[in-house]
């Protein structure tokens, strides 16, 4: 079962019961009009098989590289419309696919923020004109800056939302160190799972996600052609009587290609 009261009271925190299910989370898609990398059309499958309970967008969605605060150059990028028509498209095939009564959230990401903190910082006399709020333009995804799933189930309590709390190798473990609490993350687009035991009778998982996007994508072209401990991919969540088990990984493998449990799976 999908919903239940608040019991994380904190703002911008959608609260989720999930006794018996599945999440599936994936972020930093940072997506391109003509661009259909192959972590996109998988997750897309994944949504489509495995018809899970929730599926959460965990932030970066969109990268509005026009709208940075950091210096253009000479590089084409997409308008800004472009890049919202292009998240429409992708995102409406994500809802066609999801099971009837799925829950849909997308905690927001740093690069989705930029759309409402450009319209907010020049012009803030907009503020309730529709069309300046990143929800007006997909309405059928619930926005957020984080979502707590099992509040009240320590085996279970999950905290999934874009950043962690530092930007270190080891953010999954020190996360869930410094919480006691399951922590799903991406922005740093490492993809790892990092346990971690204690006098508890179960683990807790720390886990980066991963990126959506391909690492080589034009958007981080600012990483200079550097090599980059990222890796493309999302993330599967299974709770039985409330628990979370071990998180599960879908992980780039060729351009036409992913792997999970096992199996190369071509997309």
């Amino acid at each position: 079962m999908v919903g239940g009261p608040p019991s994380f009271n904190y703002p911008g925190c959608v609260n989720l019961s999930l006794k018996n299910g599945t999440i599936l989370v994936g972020g930093d898609f940072h997506l391109w009009p003509g661009r259909n990398p192959v972590c996109l059309r998988a997750f897309k499958k994944f949504v489509d098989d495995i018809k899970p309970d929730v599926v959460i967008l965990n932030g970066d969605v969109l990268d509005f590289p026009k709208i940075s605060r950091h210096p253009q150059n000479w590089e084409s990028a997409p308008d800004v419309w472009e890049e919202l028509e292009c998240a429409q498209d992708h995102l409406h095939d994500i809802e066609q696919r999801c099971k009837r009564g799925a829950k849909k959230v997308w905690p927001i990401g740093n690069h989705d923020q930029r759309f409402e903190n450009l319209l907010a910082n020049s012009t803030p006399q907009l503020k309730k004109v529709k069309g300046v709020h990143l929800a007006d333009h997909f309405p059928n995804w619930e926005k957020a800056m984080s979502c707590m799933v099992n509040y009240g189930l320590e085996a279970g309590r999950t905290m999934i939302k874009h950043k962690p709390m530092g930007n270190g190798k080891h953010s999954a473990y020190n996360a869930v160190k410094a919480t006691g609490t399951h922590t799903i993350f991406n922005h740093l687009h490492a993809q790892k799972i990092s346990p971690v035991s204690d006098y508890r009778p179960f683990d807790l998982y720390g886990v980066d996600t991963g990126c959506i996007a391909d690492k080589e994508d034009q958007a981080f072209g600012y990483t200079e052609n550097n090599p980059l401990d990222w890796r493309s991919g999302f993330a599967l969540l299974t709770y039985l009587d409330g628990r979370l088990m071990c998180p599960e990984l879908i992980t780039k493998l060729t351009d036409t290609s992913v792997y999970f449990r096992g199996q190369v799976i071509r997309v």
